[in-house]
């Protein structure tokens, strides 16, 4: 989807950022750490502005370098946010962002979309996460998009295919493996949600 983005937005002066949210790396995905990557993408794409360098330089100076807080950030993101023509903001796996830090980022992503008609957003997760959107994005859509088991078994035949030890494996087993997974892909349904001014649309 990034991919697809970049490439329709190649010859225009149209910013693409993304995440991935990772169940793995949850202490580090803070609110402020999130918001900061996207801040950091988007100022990557030419020279850091004065006003950043300022706020920054003024966040080492305070008591023990605390580094930016979540009000700083927003605002910083807004002013950026606001010099481009578009904005889209991609995150992945919705799912696995820390719940103590989803109002957070929800919220912070809200505020600056109200306010800036030019910036997108394009999310994907588990279902269980539509209520989380909804309750911040009230005119979001959401669109199911479920795997397709053919290409899921023609998938795991491929991999089970090219396994580094074939021997330690038989037939039955090859069966109830590509069985097994099978019958829990209706777990795997996945979510987007992409913002048309205020107005958002997520996809499972």
């Amino acid at each position: 989807m990034i991919d697809s983005l970049c490439d329709q937005t190649a010859k225009e002066d149209i910013a693409v950022v993304g995440l991935y949210c990772d169940s793995l790396e949850q202490h580090e995905q803070t609110t402020t750490n999130m918001l900061g990557a996207i801040l950091k993408q988007l100022v990557g794409r030419g020279d850091i502005p004065e006003y950043l360098r300022d706020a920054f330089q003024k966040g080492k100076r305070e008591f023990g370098g605390r580094g930016l807080r979540l009000p700083d950030l927003v605002g910083m993101l807004r002013v950026t946010i606001s010099s481009l023509p578009q904005v889209f903001i991609c995150i992945d796996a919705l799912d696995e962002c820390p719940p103590k830090h989803l109002p957070g980022l929800l919220g912070s992503l809200r505020d600056i979309l109200q306010e800036l008609p030019g910036m997108r957003i394009f999310l994907t997760g588990r279902p269980h996460v539509k209520e989380d959107i909804r309750r911040y994005f009230a005119k979001a859509v959401a669109i199911p998009i479920c795997p397709n088991a053919d290409d899921i078994r023609s998938y795991l035949e491929m991999r089970l295919d090219t396994d580094a030890e074939p021997d330690a494996m038989n037939d039955d087993l090859r069966v109830d493996i590509v069985r097994i997974i099978l019958e829990r892909i209706s777990d795997m349904c996945v979510s987007a949600f992409r913002t048309a001014t205020l107005s958002m649309i997520y996809t499972y």
